[in-house]
């Protein structure tokens, strides 16, 4: 697997591009900036054959209809939890600040253990509520590499505070699935540099080894 991190939006939300040998790819929560992501797939010419989305927040979904709506492909993800963000994306679009969004239904929910598949990349799923209740997190064990959203961060994790977020769930989530997965594992977070897991265990002030 092959990828590459596009920051989009004024929050600078990690979209992530991926794809196989063959140049069939999908756009990992694309958050905005339609044409820009578009250009990129172009530049590099892929064939963007999927969107997968981690969780239901604005700033990790505001293309994503769009790309549905004028290429054809499906939507996949979150977990089904998330269809009271997903459809309150106008209220939230308004209360931020971003251009008009609609409400949307995904193609596809997903559930913890399912399997996404992008050309010859296999991503299992893991859900990982807390963030939000439905929020999932993509990891291709061949590339030790996950996609983990607004779960994980370099020395910080994800806010708990929204409606249904849950602190616990999101602690016990980072140490009871995805530290598991192994300490070389590198993750892209939904903002901000990425890490691997083996740092955040060790060095996170959150969820570290040391914060008890």
């Amino acid at each position: 697997m092959e990828f590459t991190i596009l920051p989009v939006t004024p929050y600078q939300q990690n979209c992530s591009l991926v794809w196989d040998a063959d140049g069939v790819a999908a756009l990992i929560d694309p958050g905005g900036e339609t044409e820009r992501l578009l250009d990129e797939v172009s530049r590099r010419k892929l064939v963007l054959a999927s969107v997968l989305l981690t969780h239901g927040h604005l700033d990790h979904v505001g293309a994503a209809l769009e790309l549905r709506e004028r290429l054809g492909i499906p939507i996949i993800g979150p977990q089904r939890d998330e269809a009271f963000w997903l459809d309150s994306l106008p209220q939230q679009a308004e209360l931020f600040g971003f251009p008009p969004a609609k409400a949307f239904t995904p193609d596809r929910w997903l559930e913890d253990g399912d399997t996404v598949d992008v050309g010859a990349i296999r991503f299992d799923v893991l859900h990982c509520p807390g963030h939000t209740p439905g929020h999932v997190v993509f990891y291709d064990a061949s590339a030790r590499l996950a996609f983990v959203g607004d779960v994980l961060f370099k020395g910080s994790i994800g806010r708990s505070d929204f409606p249904r977020g849950n602190h616990r769930a999101l602690v016990a989530a980072i140490r009871e699935k995805l530290f598991p997965l192994g300490d070389d594992v590198r993750f892209v977070p939904g903002h901000g540099a990425m890490s691997s897991f083996g740092h955040e265990r060790r060095d996170n002030p959150f969820v570290g080894d040391a914060a008890g």
